[in-house]
């Protein structure tokens, strides 16, 4: 085990999405992870989205590296082995609602009592103060209430939902941020471990630019705008010959220039009106018929190859297909070949980001249900029967 984490102890005590991402980013950079799963099923993950052989492919991306150790929360010996592994722990992860942890005798106040150097971070919908705190929260409605949903879709259409669980994801990454935060404030002697807690909606909220300031002062709100990059032109997604989208971004002036004379319009590119972004916004509508008009009558391969060598920024719209397929993907290591339980080969995203002298890996893939189990407790003190006796008691798995 190596990386800048490695010494490093996390416990995950949570589900699906937000907590387990931010905790496998961690073990992709070296911090020993332990999981924390329920008796008779684990983490739902197990069965979410596309399965092989019964377990969910998404699951052996989300938990590699990863320990699982099968507890039952709800039972007193089960709580006591949550109390002996944060003892030794540097942070705590979880993403319950907020009170659960602490219903169950695990709340902060007894974890920081135990070990006043954890770090304890939090994930839940609304944050663990404030008036909607109780309220369940997911992914979906982070990002509704963040404010990206209503920006995202066509100017006419419905809000749209981007295709990942963005809120979610967000959430997890600010985790990390926050986490990482305090655990320097403790390893460099400034103070002992805190509460990092993170809002699936102001995860996303901290994301919206300067929404807040174009309204409260400017009484403006940002509507859906489709491919197009509001209050910047031209920037937005264009159709070609072949049935492709490609995103172009003329956004500076000299490019801008380059861009027209690239499509055969020296009119534009020469037209004072036109000259800086505030002239080209006025006229937006314009400048994108006319850049449509001519990747219309192009085929992509063609669109790229004579944008390059204007160097206008643009690129083509990726399925998952195209990324598959991509040599700088692969050159760049984020298309990694795994092996499955049973021999399967498929390829995993590769791991962000690429640190020069002490890069993450992939260790293993997601654990079987209460793989661990045995040799964590034993790690902890518990012999052979002590592990036996919790079996019995149904305090472990």
């Amino acid at each position: 085990m190596s990386g800048p984490l490695t010494g490093i102890r996390v416990i995950e005590i949570g589900t699906l999405i937000a907590a387990p991402f931010a905790a496998r980013m961690m073990a992709e950079f070296g911090a020993e992870v332990i999981k924390i799963e329920a008796p008779n099923g684990g983490d739902p993950l197990r069965k979410w989205r596309k399965l092989h052989e019964g377990t969910s492919l998404w699951w052996y991306l989300q938990s590699r590296n990863k320990k699982s150790v099968c507890v039952n929360l709800k039972s007193p010996e089960g709580a006591d082995v949550i109390k002996r592994l944060a003892a030794d722990a540097d942070i705590v992860i979880e993403n319950m609602r907020p009170g659960a942890l602490e219903k169950l005798g695990l709340g902060w106040d007894v974890l920081h009592a135990i070990n006043p150097k954890l770090t304890m971070v939090r994930i839940s919908g609304y944050g663990q103060t404030g008036p909607y705190r109780d309220r369940p929260g997911f992914g979906a409605i982070g990002e509704a209430m963040g404010g990206i949903r209503y920006t995202t879709g066509d100017a006419e259409g419905t809000p749209a939902r981007v295709g990942i669980s963005l809120g979610d994801s967000l959430a997890s990454l600010h985790g990390v941020i926050g986490a990482l935060m305090s655990l320097l404030r403790v390893k460099t002697g400034q103070g002992e471990g805190q509460v990092v807690d993170v809002s699936l909606v102001e995860s996303v909220f901290n994301l919206m630019e300067s929404l807040v300031p174009e309204y409260d002062l400017l009484g403006h709100v940002r509507e859906r705008s489709g491919g197009a990059l509001p209050g910047i032109a031209p920037s937005n997604t264009y159709r070609t010959e072949d049935g492709g989208f490609v995103v172009i971004a003329g956004n500076s002036d000299p490019i801008y220039k380059r861009l027209m004379n690239v499509i055969g319009r020296p009119d534009l590119a020469d037209d004072p009106a036109l000259a800086h972004n505030d002239g080209r916004v006025r006229r937006s509508a314009m400048l994108d018929e006319a850049i449509g008009a001519w990747t219309s009558h192009h085929a992509m391969g063609d669109v790229l190859a004579a944008l390059e060598g204007a160097e206008v920024p643009s690129g083509r719209i990726y399925s998952v297909a195209d990324i598959i397929g991509d040599a700088h993907y692969q050159a760049r290591d984020m298309l990694l070949q795994a092996t499955l339980p049973g021999g399967a080969s498929v390829k995993m995203p590769g791991i962000v980001p690429k640190l020069s002298d002490s890069p993450g890996e992939v260790r293993w893939q997601g654990p079987a249900l209460g793989e661990h189990t045995q040799s964590v407790l034993e790690s902890l003190g518990f012999d052979e029967s002590d592990v036996q006796r919790l079996r019995a008691e149904g305090a472990i798995q």
